[in-house]
């Protein structure tokens, strides 16, 4: 493994092995934890993985030379692949098995376990890893309205035409220049910020989300209403309190019928949905933390406002594409 972290610029790393072991740690040590099966074992090792950093995105420039097939758990991080040759058969949580190839890449949710069926021996791709929190912030000032986490990202993105073609072209851009071995602006210090976010809002405006449409509306995105804002503002802050609509409404100063139609614009689903969105994010996030040998899951179900533990399991499995009791015996795994 070499790495090269001069003159303030952003880190790069690389790495050729034929070392299975060695490869695992190099991907959890920049991407995610892994498993690691040799689908055709007749056939070598041969990774060759390059890897930069710019603030909240990693991309990596990753091929292994034989069919492989990788488990990764839940990700912890938005995540696209741009093949660049070869396909990959993939599936995440409860969703279909898809095929990414070099016109359609993949994009991964933060949650739900990962499972990279087949990595072609001839694949490779540009893995774009992103930080949660930084895409989320980014499309809270695109809207200027906070938004509920995780943003449901389209599973594909068509890089064969159109805006997905013009942000997998910024990638690889910004990739050649950055594994180049003649260093250009991508690795300034001073474009650092402005890359980071026109990488980010790339992303938003190419992809397909709830809020794509808002985003593209002639003239821009309009702001969410002051009392909207307040409204999301409350269920964000305290999202374990017991709340009414009608109560909402009040605090507020809103009808009820106003306050349903604004959710309905500005946030693209209704004001209960959101605060249940919310209330399983924070109990996803205890989940993933707790010990299970400390609490349960009807302990955390009910500190987030959930009574009902079979409700709580039908949503939570919904959402993330495991079961609440799955996710708490996994943090125990991963520490």
């Amino acid at each position: 493994m070499s790495e090269n972290d001069a003159g303030g610029r952003p880190r790069a790393a690389a790495l050729h092995s034929t070392d299975l072991d060695e490869t695992r740690v190099v991907i959890a040590e920049h991407f995610y934890s892994n498993f690691i099966d040799m689908l055709e074992p007749s056939k070598s090792l041969d990774t060759q993985l390059r890897v930069t950093r710019l603030g909240p995105v990693t991309i990596g420039d990753v091929r292994f030379g034989t069919d492989l097939k990788l488990r990764l758990n839940e990700l912890g991080a938005y995540h696209v692949d741009v093949l660049l040759s070869g396909q990959l058969e993939w599936q995440q949580g409860r969703d279909d098995l898809r095929v990414a190839t070099n016109i359609s890449g993949a994009v991964f949710q933060p949650a739900g376990d990962t499972v990279l069926h087949r990595w072609s021996g001839d694949c490779r791709m540009l893995a774009i890893k992103i930080d949660p929190e930084a895409l989320e912030t980014q499309l809270a000032r695109m809207l200027d309205t906070p938004v509920s986490s995780p943003i449901a990202l389209g599973p594909q993105l068509d890089h064969s035409h159109g805006p997905g073609r013009t942000w997998t072209n910024l990638i690889r851009v910004f990739a050649a220049d950055a594994f180049g071995d003649d260093p250009g602006l991508a690795q300034d210090p001073l474009l650092a910020e402005p890359l980071q976010e026109m990488l980010l809002r790339g992303l938003l405006l190419a992809g397909d989300h709830p809020y794509r449409d808002r985003l593209t509306t002639p003239g821009g995105p309009y702001p969410a209403p002051r009392a909207i804002r307040r409204a999301i503002d409350l269920l964000c802050s305290q999202p374990e309190r017991p709340i009414t609509i009608a109560q909402l409404a009040d605090i507020t100063h809103m009808s009820e019928r106003a306050l349903q139609a604004g959710f309905k614009r500005y946030v693209g689903i209704p004001p209960t949905t959101f605060l249940r969105q919310v209330r399983l994010d924070r109990a996803h996030e205890e989940l993933r933390e707790a010990d299970p040998g400390q609490t349960t899951v009807a302990d955390i179900a009910h500190r987030w406002g959930f009574p009902h533990l079979g409700r709580f399991a039908g949503f939570y499995r919904e959402r993330y594409g495991v079961t609440p009791s799955q996710t708490l015996c996994a943090s125990v795994r991963s520490k």
